[in-house]
């Protein structure tokens, strides 16, 4: 294999691992935003305008509290006393990494028709958050199987598998961003169209301007990683596909090379031989006659 095959082949695999693995530590974790709310001065406020909306709900929704968001669960940094206290609107469970979380609920599979009653931005909102789940799940697989390509054209030093891979890679880049996308759509109806009142969802202009005025919000690391590995991807895709045409060149030039050393065999005209080797004269041939003549003629 040539210095510009084995080269865009090893970091074509390097970018497509690390891609993989960033994809999948986003789609895994639970910091994608991060919600702050400024609980001393919203509590403050509510106080001095008495506002019993906030206060009687101020221990119980996770509405008032600071927590990390990500793509299936809503997490509260810290001790239990740092998240809602009041098991009837969220169920609190311990996660992997030890922080208290509640799930996202995407309402699948919805049995008890939860969602009849929901407005048309809300249901939109649902189906996009489902679609996104979908498009990253469809992402992995299309890496899979481009890492499988990619095995058996680097085996067989194959341009064909390597173009599959770069073809594969380039999918899996399309419904990664698609997801991104899709997660950015989510987070857009939440914030600005769905108006309605929750205790749980971000439906932010459904909230008291007070809690509007004391929350932000920003983007954390798994959203970075997410991206970063949307990249990698892509830039997985092109390196393949170079790393093909560059096979697929040296390919070439080892055919050309080795036609010069065919030799050209061509026929050649001989004179024609007789049976056992003689040589084949003109008749009338006699018996008796050593050279040919007849006895008529001594």
């Amino acid at each position: 294999m040539a210095f510009c095959s084995a080269v865009t082949l090893c970091f074509a695999s390097i970018f497509s691992l690390v891609s993989a693995a960033l994809l999948a530590i986003a789609f895994s974790t639970d910091n994608w935003q991060v919600i702050t709310v400024k609980r001393a001065e919203l509590r403050q406020t509510a106080q001095q305008q008495n506002n019993e909306e906030i206060l009687s709900k101020f221990d119980a929704s996770p509405l008032f509290f600071s927590r990390t968001r990500g793509l299936f669960r809503e997490c509260f940094p810290g001790e239990k006393t740092n998240a809602p206290n009041d098991d009837e609107i969220i169920d609190l469970y311990m996660s992997p990494v030890e922080t208290w979380c509640h799930n996202l609920n995407y309402y699948i599979p919805d049995d008890a028709r939860e969602t009849k009653d929901f407005t048309q931005e809300n249901m939109t909102r649902i189906h996009m958050g489902r679609s996104m789940i979908a498009l990253f799940i469809a992402g992995f697989f299309c890496m899979f199987i481009s890492f499988i390509t990619g095995i058996v054209g680097c085996w067989k030093t194959a341009p064909g598998h390597i173009a599959a891979s770069s073809v594969l890679m380039l999918i899996a880049c399309l419904l990664s961003a698609g997801g991104m996308g899709l997660w950015h759509g989510v987070e857009h109806y939440e914030k600005m169209k769905i108006t309605e009142a929750s205790d749980v969802e971000l439906f932010v202009k459904g909230w008291p301007p007070v809690l509007q005025q004391n929350t932000d919000f920003r983007y954390d690391w798994s959203y970075i990683v997410a991206w970063v590995g949307v990249g990698m991807c892509l830039g997985s895709a092109i390196l393949f596909g170079l790393s093909s045409l560059c096979i697929k060149g040296d390919k070439e030039r080892e055919e050309a090379m080795n036609m010069q050393y065919l030799m050209p065999v061509y026929p050649q005209k001989g004179q024609p031989y007789g049976p056992y080797g003689y040589a084949a004269y003109p008749g009338p041939y006699h018996y008796g006659s050593q050279y040919g003549l007849s006895y008529s003629q001594y």
